[in-house]
């Protein structure tokens, strides 16, 4: 397959610190890849600096072969650019029906909204059944699911999403997990940062292992996670019982 989303050579921080050093990253169309690192070891910053939520030091990125560094990050979304941040994902004062509305600003036409809103319902029947309900009384894997739909209300052709597993017990983990994998079913690619590696990794085609802002391992999803070695120096397995 082709690339989707390219980021190279990217230098990135905030304010006059560089937090991300000379890191690449390849996308394909409809692929899972993870981002999966400790904590504090520029994943979130790596995706942040395409958006324009982190300064770019240095590098270039390219989606479907344009030269999109530096675009405003409402035009990127336009273009097919889904992000769901770790925090402040939803607008807690809203249904969840509302939620998906003021996900849908890019389509075109009530028809359009009304069909996107259905897909969203059988994708995410959860949501379905409680579309009036405030988001601010949802339990916190519901909330990601909403956050996740709301930005496929944009129709993205990759979703990037920053932590969806942070704080969520097992049972909607796997959930979460589940609706990406679907989501990937439909073609949409889908970039995951996460610190729970394993959990990444095992719905991810390909991963990159980020330490101190440098890319230290790169490759499918599953050779990252076989490497004894690996699994100490980088991903921290054993010590956090991921």
């Amino acid at each position: 397959m082709s690339p989707i989303l390219i980021m190279e050579d990217i230098d990135a921080g905030y304010g006059d610190v560089v937090i991300v050093h000379n890191v690449s990253i390849r996308v394909d169309e409809g692929e899972i890849v993870a981002i999966v690192g400790p904590n504090g070891s520029g994943k979130s910053t790596l995706l942040k600096s395409l958006l324009g939520f982190a300064r770019l030091f240095r590098g270039r990125a390219f989606y479907q072969g344009r030269d999109v560094t530096g675009m405003a990050s409402d035009k990127l979304v336009s273009l097919g650019i889904g992000y769901v941040p770790q925090v402040d994902n939803v607008f807690a004062n809203l249904t969840i029906a509302e939620n998906l509305d003021m996900g849908a600003y890019h389509r075109k036409g009530r028809d359009s909204i009304r069909a996107g809103v259905a897909e969203i319902y059988e994708m995410f029947p959860e949501l379905g059944a409680r579309k009036d309900s405030l988001a601010g009384n949802l339990s916190g894997g519901e909330r990601q699911m909403l956050a996740i739909a709301r930005a496929m209300m944009a129709e993205p052709k990759v979703l990037l999403l920053d932590e969806p597993l942070a704080s969520l017990s097992p049972k909607p983990t796997k959930v979460i997990l589940s609706k990406l994998e679907k989501i990937e079913e439909t073609g949409t690619a889908i970039v995951i940062v996460e610190q729970n590696v394993r959990k990444a990794l095992s719905v991810s085609k390909r991963g990159y292992v980020l330490v101190d802002g440098v890319c230290a391992m790169e490759g499918d999803a599953d050779s990252l996670l076989t490497e004894d070695v690996s699994k100490q120096r980088y991903l921290g397995l054993e010590a956090k019982g991921y």
